[in-house]
């Protein structure tokens, strides 16, 4: 995204905002009725983008192609069922990118025609594609990611070796997210499956 003009960053300004902002909003939303008020207390139960976006990972992501908002806080220990809740409050973020992502896309068919030609349209489909994008890469099961609570839950029995897979596992995804970004070899072949999901639901819907 390093290339984008003013405009393009213009255009996907609104599905970067509104993925964000609902991702972590559900984050929260789900905590919250798994038992701990934590995410509650700080606010952060709310559909304002200023309570979510990190200022510095929301420019990473415009200019640089990742970033990322500020992390949704909770405590294990006052979660209902620990071991099922942590993994709904992690799953919790991408499905709903996956539910934007399709929602608009309903409304993007419905509308194709008025829209044909309109700069309203490229912000449509750059909304549904990010929030695609969103659900993908946050199910890459290495931290801090949402998909790591799938991988991790299996060892919380053995603290040292779940330690050590956050730790490490953190290291290993921002490693891989510099020599991506330096060397434009693509680390993470996602993009297949973010265009898998975007244009196969827009053909199933009728596009």
């Amino acid at each position: 995204m390093g290339n984008f003009n003013l405009s393009q960053i213009l255009i996907f300004l609104p599905g970067i905002i509104l993925g964000l902002t609902v991702h972590e909003y559900c984050h929260a939303l789900v905590a919250f009725m798994c038992g701990d008020s934590t995410a509650k207390e700080q606010g952060r139960i709310s559909l304002n983008p200023l309570k979510h976006i990190d200022p510095l990972g929301f420019i990473m992501l415009i200019f640089a192609g990742f970033g990322w908002a500020k992390p949704v806080q909770f405590n294990e220990q006052n979660l209902k069922n620990p071991k099922t809740d942590v993994i709904k409050i992690a799953l919790a973020g991408p499905l709903s990118n996956a539910v934007i992502a399709m929602v608009l896309s309903v409304i993007f068919v419905l509308f194709s025609k008025a829209l044909s030609g309109q700069i309203i349209s490229e912000v449509f489909r750059s909304a549904i594609f990010i929030n695609w994008a969103l659900f993908v890469f946050n199910l890459i099961p290495l931290p801090p990611l949402d998909g790591s609570h799938l991988l991790l839950s299996q060892f919380k029995k053995y603290p040292a070796l779940y330690n050590g897979l956050y730790k490490y596992g953190s290291f290993l995804l921002f490693g891989l997210i510099i020599i991506s970004f330096v060397t434009k070899i693509n680390v993470f072949p996602i993009l297949p499956v973010i265009q898998f999901f975007g244009n196969g639901f827009l053909s199933l819907i009728g596009y």
